[in-house]
């Protein structure tokens, strides 16, 4: 009888109590001297000194966590980043203008030639080593009155890229990626809008991209409808047992074409179902006339990934209310709007939403609506892994890598990755809730390459870099 309880202890050792006080948050752009535009942000340390800055239109230096300063007098537009020269240097691509930006050694940025592409207008992008050569590549979604939404751009040794796939069917908005099967590829999940089907691309590790979301469970409709109005997805393990789910955003209206698909949780049933998906439905995110941007992080430090959604519509439009809101995860996929007590209630329709711990306090802060938002804090444990691939084996940025922590019975999982919701990027530095937990932690990293890395002892309440060494 006895041995039955022990992983039920152990989980509630690790966890954060219920009735610990909500974790609140305070504007300080003005504080910090931040002026933001509302387009997709991209946190990104650009000069490697150990402090995130901040691509939002302008790029912002950020001055060790007290202040912000204009970096360099290039206005790329939206961004994602990467280091697609493997020189140790976090470069951007502007999917809002379709510029490839290397960065000068963290001094500047200096505009890198591509090849001669179709007419595209994207709402979003995504880094990632489709073929495993470890140079990142690039997948480029096309929105309406664009002549392609799908545009795969190959890497070809960090020196240029080369158009490898460019066609045209879809309306697509938000592109995020995953190895969500853990067969050392990653996936990249698209989110249509109009009704249309989302899209899974099955990665062969060759760059070989073949549709299967409706083999895998995820397109995110219902019966009766062929897709949702979707406009940004985000990856995330929602109930800490190791395997990485989804929540895909969708923007639903209510009208003469029917109730919408609204936004679903879709769960990874693991290797022995093959890796296919559960819908959940929606889990406590409630109805409102719009949606926009989703965006997923443990604010609150207390073990389980909770979601940020952002909104098209403002607050009265419709005749009803529409906010971004935050949702709180119990980790049983069951969501709960703690906007107001959080200091995140009544913000204005954005598409902005991405979080990073941009002052090194281990835990996350939040831009969006062209505001940054600090976390005040809890007194639960973390921890925070850089992981950095060796250029040779492994890309530099890491991007595709997953690093899974133990807290007796609780696995808390999380991975590197590019783009998520509608264009955005949070910080590629891994963080980890750990609620009450204060003692040393293990910790297993999958590389893109299938090599698995074990580390025991871990001490909490600092950040770990963590470098690829080849077996």
């Amino acid at each position: 009888m006895y041995k039955n309880l022990i992983p039920l202890l152990l989980f509630l050792v690790g966890t954060a109590n219920a009735q610990d006080p909500p974790v609140t948050f305070k504007e300080v752009s003005g504080d910090v001297g931040l002026q933001l535009g509302g387009g997709a942000a991209c946190w990104v340390d650009l000069d490697n000194d150990g402090w995130t800055d901040l691509c939002a239109g302008a790029i912002w230096k950020n001055n060790e966590g007290k202040s912000f300063s204009r970096f360099g007098d290039v206005a790329p537009g939206s961004v994602i980043a990467a280091d697609f020269n493997n020189d140790g240097f976090v470069d951007l691509f502007s999917w809002s203008s379709l510029k490839l930006y290397r960065n000068d050694g963290g001094k500047g940025l200096v505009e890198v030639p591509l090849p001669d592409l179709p007419r595209i207008g994207s709402r979003g992008a995504v880094w990632a080593d489709l073929n495993n050569d470890t140079f990142v590549d690039l997948y480029v979604g096309g929105y309406e009155g664009s002549e392609r939404s799908l545009l795969v751009l190959i890497n070809e040794g960090g020196k240029s890229f080369r158009v490898a796939r460019s066609e045209g069917k879809h309306a697509t908005r938000g592109v995020t990626a995953c190895d969500f099967d853990e067969d050392g590829d990653v996936d990249v999940y698209v989110s249509n809008y109009r009704l249309q089907p989302n899209l899974l691309w099955l990665n062969d590790g060759k760059a070989g991209l073949k549709e299967a979301a409706g083999d895998y469970g995820v397109i995110a409709t219902k019966p009766g409808f062929g897709g949702g109005h979707s406009i940004g997805a985000a990856w995330g393990d929602f109930n800490n047992d190791g395997r990485i789910d989804l929540f895909a955003g969708n923007f639903a209206h209510v009208d003469g074409r029917g109730d919408q698909p609204k936004s679903r949780f879709l769960r990874n049933l693991g290797e022995k179902q093959g890796f296919k998906f559960e819908d959940l439905g929606t889990c406590g995110v409630h109805y409102q006339e719009s949606y926009a941007s989703p965006s997923v992080a443990d604010y609150d430090n207390d073990g389980n990934l909770d979601l940020f959604f952002t909104t098209v519509y403002g607050v009265a439009s419709f005749g009803r209310k529409n906010n971004s809101v935050l949702f709180r995860n119990n980790g049983k996929f069951t969501v709960k709007d703690v906007s107001e007590a959080a200091g995140l209630s009544g913000l204005p329709p954005t598409y902005q939403a991405a979080w990073a711990d941009y002052d090194n306090d281990g835990d996350l802060d939040l831009t969006t609506a062209g505001k940054l938002f600090q976390n005040q804090g809890s007194p639960h444990a973390w921890l925070k892994l850089r992981l950095v691939g060796d250029g040779a084996a492994i890309n530099r940025s890491a991007i595709g890598a997953q690093a899974r922590v133990s807290v007796g019975a609780t696995t808390f999982t999380r991975q590197v990755e590019t783009g998520t919701g509608e264009g955005n990027q949070c910080e590629t530095t891994l963080h980890f809730g750990l609620g009450n937990h204060q003692g040393p932690v293990e910790i297993e990293i999958l590389w893109p390459n299938r090599t698995r890395q074990s580390m025991k002892g871990v001490k909490t309440n600092r950040q770990l870099t963590v470098e690829f060494k080849s077996p």
